[in-house]
């Protein structure tokens, strides 16, 4: 649940397999092609191959759903490009964007919405990274600067078609927790001001009970 589609904070779980608790955050990049999910030290991309159309959301919800119930305390979410709302498969990516966020909804599990030059900022610092770059190549070389500081900076290893889908999930994971005040590795303050602009939803910590 989101900021303004709860009612009343919700308390994380005091007790969390074995040792101190540590929250559970999972990342969402959602795509039609190969959406990414990781974790605190993990990646994963989910592929639907040639699935289209209905079949395709179905397939692609039914594997989120089953990698954040019962795993996950907070998800945040990717969310849309608005400068890219005209290319092809954009409904449809507003279709699935909307799925997963009611079935998080309607599981209680809360959940965050980033917004891409967010995530760019937390990992880079800025949200046009490769401005210097020629305007073919800059989505390209953006795409590559994310990755590098997934793998050099998190050590989650980000390889394969869907590399890039695993390296934002990571990022957004990494958003999470440090929202949380479990940061996996320290981030410069220049990156960490995007936490400010996420609309983070009322979660209370075990410590705080």
């Amino acid at each position: 649940m989101t900021a303004d589609s709860q009612s009343a904070p919700v308390t994380l779980p005091s007790v969390q397999e074995k040792g101190a608790w540590q929250p559970r955050v999972i990342g969402l990049d959602l795509s039609l092609t190969s959406t990414g999910v990781a974790g605190a030290n993990w990646a994963y991309a989910y592929r639907p191959g040639r699935r289209r159309s209905h079949e395709r959301l179905h397939w692609l919800l039914a594997a989120v759903a089953l990698g954040v119930k019962g795993n996950a305390d907070l998800v945040v979410v990717e969310g849309a490009a608005y400068a890219q709302g005209g290319q092809a498969g954009h409904h449809e990516l507003a279709g699935l964007w909307w799925l997963v966020t009611q079935y998080l909804w309607s599981n209680g599990i809360p959940y965050a919405v980033v917004t891409p030059h967010g995530r760019t900022i937390y990992a880079t610092g800025r949200a046009n990274p490769a401005q210097e770059w020629p305007k073919k190549d800059r989505s390209r070389v953006a795409k590559g600067m994310v990755r590098a500081v997934a793998v050099e900076r998190y050590g989650v290893d980000c390889e394969g078609p869907g590399r890039y889908d695993q390296a934002d999930a990571t990022i957004l994971a990494a958003m999470g927790l440090d929202w949380l005040g479990y940061p996996t590795v320290p981030v410069p303050d220049s990156h960490r001001r995007a936490l400010e602009a996420v609309r983070w939803p009322d979660l209370i910590p075990p410590a705080a009970n």
